[in-house]
């Protein structure tokens, strides 16, 4: 692909990733003017991405996210292998300790769950199956973080300075790859309305074949009921049910 060619690939996807939660729909002349292209370009741009289905025309005659992104979603659940090693042992958690369940995957430097098995009193959580989670709130990603090699979080914590000091985290390298190494060490990481008031929860780290970390699996309550439960045997069986993912995934 020439350079060109690859140029206007790039600004054409770069359309999907102006749509966030603030803003789930964008009129022709807002796209071309974020993209700095002119109209016409910007509508060739637009028919090729709703002719894949990855855009589509709202009846405001704005553009929206269009329907194949549901069915890719579905694609995504349907050959994640890690979910189809979780499920059972989530619902047998639920069933067990009355919490709910979540997996969070790292993508990149996102924290994003993936599937969440609701108990019968189900906790009220603002973040779901796609949502990007804060990378240094919670106890899904600490506890993600904590098992990156150094080299990756050093990265991290260079290139998030910002975010590291709106979560009180350490600002100094040593101090903050110190904090993690006593989350890697006791293997779970347990929050207290870190992210969302009144919601605890607990998190233990899951490795692929290579023993690298891929995600988190979460048990995730209201603060009262999970004051009432002692942490530690808790995180024995959480941590039991996620070396046993670990080894099927091996």
């Amino acid at each position: 692909m020439d350079q060109k060619a690859q140029s206007s690939l790039e600004r054409m996807l770069a359309i999907l990733d102006l749509f966030t939660e603030e803003r789930l729909s964008w009129n022709p002349e807002d796209i071309a003017a974020e993209l700095q292209v002119s109209i016409p370009t910007m509508y060739r741009y637009v028919k090729l991405l709703v002719d894949s289905g990855l855009l589509q025309k709202d009846l405001n005659q704005k553009y929206s996210l269009g329907s194949r992104i549901i069915t890719l979603d579905h694609l995504l659940r349907s050959g994640d292998v890690m979910l189809g090693q979780c499920e059972a042992r989530m619902k047998e958690l639920v069933d067990r300790t009355g919490f709910d369940c979540v997996i969070s995957r790292l993508y990149g430097d996102k924290v994003i769950d993936t599937h969440r098995h609701h108990s019968l009193s189900p906790a009220h959580l603002g973040y779901g199956r796609g949502r990007p989670r804060p990378l240094f709130l919670g106890a899904a990603p600490k506890v993600i973080l904590a098992n990156l090699t150094t080299y990756s979080l050093q990265k991290i914590f260079n290139e998030k300075s910002n975010l590291i000091a709106k979560a009180d985290l350490p600002n100094e390298w040593p101090a903050f790859r110190k904090y993690f190494a006593s989350i890697r060490k006791a293997g779970f990481y347990f929050s207290n309305g870190e992210l969302e008031a009144n919601v605890s929860a607990l998190a233990c780290p899951i490795h692929d074949a290579a023993g690298l970390i891929v995600g988190a699996i979460s048990l995730v309550s209201n603060f009262d009921r999970m004051q009432m439960i002692q942490i530690d045997k808790l995180a024995a069986l959480l941590k039991h049910t996620a070396q046993e993912i670990n080894e099927n995934l091996n």
